[in-house]
């Protein structure tokens, strides 16, 4: 396996220094299974675990590396968070700006994982494969999806904080297509 660590850092930093109010975290399967608690009285655990298996599953059955190396990322990634919690809070930032610096950030993290054929998991791998099915860019997938468990849970709930998940949806998006919709980097010398 082929891994640039430098995607888990990153990744792992946002939410250890930047995007340190987790409270605005509302997307992905996270962002699922806590609508599934709202609505249905589900546990959020369960729920990010019971989102996950089908997408792992299809992973598993369509190309296994995907499916080991998203298992690897997940198990780095959320370690690093638990081992770095203490440093939760270094910086205090206006929460807008915390949502655009977390996005921006996390979807560096993302991306660099995303050109090693890596993620987090999640709602990222299912956009990761929904990419490589489909040849759609991938910032344009997260973007679509994230943005609609977004705008439901709006809908839902009627949280007004959320309108700060979608800046961050968007930061991640953007960088993610970004870093992904090219295939090397040629340095010009």
């Amino acid at each position: 396996m082929d891994h640039d660590w430098t995607g888990w850092y990153v990744y792992r930093d946002r939410n250890q220094f930047i995007y340190s109010s987790l409270s605005h975290y509302k997307w992905g399967v996270f962002g699922i299974s806590l609508l599934l608690k709202y609505l249905l009285g589900f546990k959020a655990g369960i729920g990010i675990v019971c989102i996950n298996i089908p997408i792992y599953l299809s992973a598993l059955k369509h190309n296994r590396s995907y499916f080991y190396n998203s298992l690897f990322g997940l198990t780095i990634t959320y370690l690093a968070i638990d081992l770095l919690f203490p440093l939760n809070g270094i910086f205090d930032l206006a929460v807008f700006i915390s949502a655009l610096l977390g996005g921006l950030t996390i979807g560096l993290g993302v991306g660099i994982m995303l050109r090693h054929n890596t993620c987090p998991g999640g709602i990222d791998l299912l956009a990761f494969l929904l990419s490589k099915w489909t040849s759609v860019n991938i910032g344009f997938l997260l973007l679509l999806i994230d943005t609609s468990i977004v705008l439901i849970g709006l809908c839902i709930v009627g949280d007004k904080t959320l309108i700060y998940s979608l800046i961050t949806v968007g930061g991640v998006s953007v960088t993610a297509g970004i870093l992904t919709s090219f295939r090397s980097v040629i340095y010009l010398r």
